[in-house]
């Protein structure tokens, strides 16, 4: 079996945008830590030392970019070296080990032990430089200075997006994240006067340590979500999210001298039972999928008598589109419907390496990873242009089953196949 494709499912439609979003949510957090909200003064006030509003604003750039730079960098490369995960993550202990991996970096957030870097390469990131290379020198290397309280977090996200093995989804991610630490410095910089109103320092920036531990117990339970059944897996999501808000919200003891704490932690509640009513919700609710048949080489033959078009699906357990494709695009009422009523509908489970038919399958085909979706015409030919190998929503899905019908519908009718 091949590694999979590149692109990760992630990254289609809403679940990229709520996947920005979240991680441009994690980067304003991490400037609540131990380690950079003791930072913010002094960098403040560094930018509003300058004369002018356009020089101010050009400081500011300068910051965001060495930020952006150093991060999306990392992204970069963990995306090209992890591009090497891909064919090992069929593999259930690769899975278990990755996820692992990420939980002892949340151990880390929880206080149990400290991320640290030597001593002479903190000083040296700790000096302040004059002019526009100085605070682009300063944007570089504040993940060197913040190390202890970040770190973990910035880890357990390069093994999230080595796994993906795409560059772009590795730049884009650590640059939406660089974006979510700069900017809140930015504009209290352009706003300094405001400085003296934000909180002071103290305990409840543990708890957000804490909070982006639980980011990272998340990821470690989506990675190792497919080892296990469909049901336990929901369960488990659900389980964590709900362990979470106990913890942040009425277990941890935490306090603040700034009211609208209590109503954070209240909230963190709140948003861990939507979470997992969604989940759970989503699951019980969730109609009836695609029946699917084993392949054969005679089903494909009585499709050819039947003059039914047909939809092969190369699948397999620990492929994330995949899962995504099965019970998101194909559990939609509308394709459920046409594939009873017009379609023979075949699944290709690649989850166990071994089957000489499925390996003489993958050949003749020439499919290159999971998730794969060939579409046959009526006449048992390809229709190589309606050829799926990632996440599609239904209604894209929709259009290339329409797509897969018309030649033979044409052909029926005596007017030869439509051509484009």
């Amino acid at each position: 079996m091949r590694p999979p494709p590149e692109a990760p499912g992630v990254l289609y439609g809403w679940a990229m945008i709520w996947t920005l979003l979240g991680i441009f949510a994690g980067g304003m957090a991490l400037n609540l830590t131990p380690c950079v909200y003791p930072l913010i003064p002094i960098t403040v006030s560094y930018f509003g030392g300058r004369s002018g509003k356009s020089e101010l604003i050009s400081h500011g750039l300068c910051y965001i970019g060495g930020l952006s730079i150093t991060n999306s960098v990392l992204g970069v490369v963990a995306a090209l070296t992890g591009g090497l995960m891909g064919a090992m993550l069929q593999n259930p202990l690769v899975l278990a080990a990755v996820a692992m991996i990420l939980v002892v970096f949340a151990t880390s957030l929880f206080g149990f032990w400290e991320l640290r870097l030597p001593s002479g390469l903190v000083q040296a990131a700790s000096k302040s430089h004059a002019g526009y290379l100085g605070t682009l020198f300063m944007g570089l290397t504040l993940g060197v200075v913040a190390a202890p309280c970040i770190g973990p977090f910035v880890l357990g996200l390069l093994t999230w997006v080595a796994s993906m093995g795409s560059p772009w989804f590795g730049f884009i991610i650590f640059f939406t994240l660089s974006l979510g630490l700069g900017l809140p410095l930015f504009f209290l910089a352009i706003f300094s006067g405001n400085i003296s109103k934000l909180p002071r320092s103290g305990e409840w920036m543990l708890w957000v340590r804490k909070l982006m531990g639980w980011v990272l117990v998340g990821m470690a339970a989506y990675f190792i979500r497919p080892i296990w059944p469909k049901t336990v897996g929901i369960f488990f999501l659900a389980a964590v999210a709900m362990a979470a808000g106990l913890h942040l919200g009425w277990i941890d003891k935490t306090k603040a001298s700034f009211r609208a704490f209590e109503w954070i932690k209240t909230g963190s509640v709140i948003v861990a039972m939507v979470i997992t009513t969604l989940l759970i919700g989503t699951w019980a609710l969730q109609g009836p999928g695609v029946a699917w048949k084993p392949y054969s080489a005679e089903l494909l033959s009585e499709a050819k008598k039947l003059k039914k078009p047909v939809i092969i699906d190369f699948y397999a357990d620990w492929c994330s589109p995949c899962r995504e494709l099965e019970e998101i695009t194909l559990h939609n009422k509308e394709v459920v419907k046409q594939a009873k009523l017009a379609f023979i509908m075949i699944k290709v489970d690649l989850t166990r390496k071994g089957n000489p038919v499925y390996e003489q399958l993958l050949k003749e085909h020439g499919i290159k990873g999971v998730p794969t979706i060939v579409f046959l015409d009526r006449q048992g030919n390809e229709r190589s242009d309606l050829r799926l190998v990632d996440f599609t929503p239904a209604d894209q899905f929709l259009i290339r089953m329409a797509e897969a019908r018309k030649p033979a519908l044409v052909s029926d009718n005596g007017h030869g196949k439509e051509s484009g």
